[in-house]
């Protein structure tokens, strides 16, 4: 063997051995691994159940979906309902060794961890506390993009296709009043802020 055979090998061994290192820090942190699309609730289930038979609740301790509330407006009625904050990923809270790292990455609809090459990259607990917060809020936020003035058109309800201006804004309820023009005269109708899209 030459000397630039032996050098080789040697960056070899060191490369394989720090790519094992880099996924034994021997630290708890969050990661992120991509799930087909509509699979992240039965990824987590799996994953649990998996942590269990294979006895590595030491190195595998939380699997979360995040989820919020939102509000929908479906036939004109208001409803909250739970969506998916990340469609397509699961977030997993792991001591990365080989064998965690492996078991993770071969459960069924697991498509891979987040981050460069083969080494998961952990996300800052400041977005782990600020995730599991909104997970946790009763009431939906209401966010509401429309101001006094804006002329908006109706997309749900009785007046569904009809136009008219924004005339009052109650951001904490997501209710707006509209002015709009029926038979010839303005008339002025109470909505919730989903009921309508900007022109």
């Amino acid at each position: 063997m030459t000397q630039e055979e032996v050098v080789n090998t040697e960056e070899t061994e060191k490369a394989d051995a720090n790519d094992s290192v880099a996924r034994q820090s021997g630290e708890a942190g969050w990661y992120v691994i991509h799930t087909y699309a509509g699979y992240e609730d039965q990824v987590a289930e799996n994953l649990k159940q998996r942590i269990s038979n294979m006895g590595l609740q030491d190195y595998i301790f939380d699997v979360i979906v995040p989820k919020e509330k939102q509000v929908e407006i479906k036939n004109g009625k208001r409803k909250t309902v739970e969506k998916r904050s990340f469609p397509g990923y699961v977030f997993v809270n792991m001591i990365v060794t080989d064998e965690s790292w492996y078991v993770v990455r071969n459960t069924p609809s697991v498509t891979g961890f987040l981050g460069s090459g083969v080494r998961p990259t952990p996300i800052p607990d400041s977005d782990i506390v600020a995730i599991k917060s909104k997970m946790e809020r009763d009431e939906p936020e209401h966010t509401v993009d429309l101001s006094v003035d804006d002329l908006v058109r109706i997309n749900d309800g009785p007046l569904k296709g009809y136009e008219g201006k924004i005339t009052e804004v109650d951001a904490t309820k997501g209710k707006i009043k509209v002015s709009v023009s029926m038979f010839g005269r303005e008339t002025p109708v109470n909505l919730d802020f989903l009921q309508v899209k900007k022109i």
